[in-house]
């Protein structure tokens, strides 16, 4: 099975957590974009608690127009499946544009994340 997250994002969303709790960063950039293939859903993470290396936190859209700032576990995004079975996927080509808040703005606004 492949990993959601690469060492590389694994270690700057546990810095952005570190940073976030030091009061260092307030509006981090996302660093990994997950996402269902056969389905509307997708995630932006920007930090994974260091506890746990398992809870992340950013922007997610299950696809019914209602994006918001949430936590979500790896572990549970692992387990899903699409209506074609298909698992949740990292977008290996996402690029960020812009800093957290500027994502939710735009997903607020359009009822999902369309970058």
């Amino acid at each position: 099975m492949t990993a959601l997250i690469t060492e590389e994002q694994r270690r700057a969303l546990l810095h952005n957590a570190h940073a976030a709790a030091s009061g260092a960063q307030a509006d981090p950039w996302p660093v990994v974009k997950l996402f269902t293939p056969d389905a509307h859903a997708t995630w932006l993470l920007v930090q994974l608690d260091p506890q746990d290396e398992d809870t992340a936190y950013g922007l997610c859209d299950l696809g019914m127009g209602a994006p918001r700032l949430d936590h979500v576990r790896l572990s549970d995004l692992q387990s899903i499946r699409g209506p074609r079975n298909l698992r949740v996927l990292r977008d290996t080509h996402f690029v960020p544009k812009r800093p957290l808040s500027e994502y939710l703005r735009r997903a607020e606004a359009d009822g999902s994340i369309n970058d």
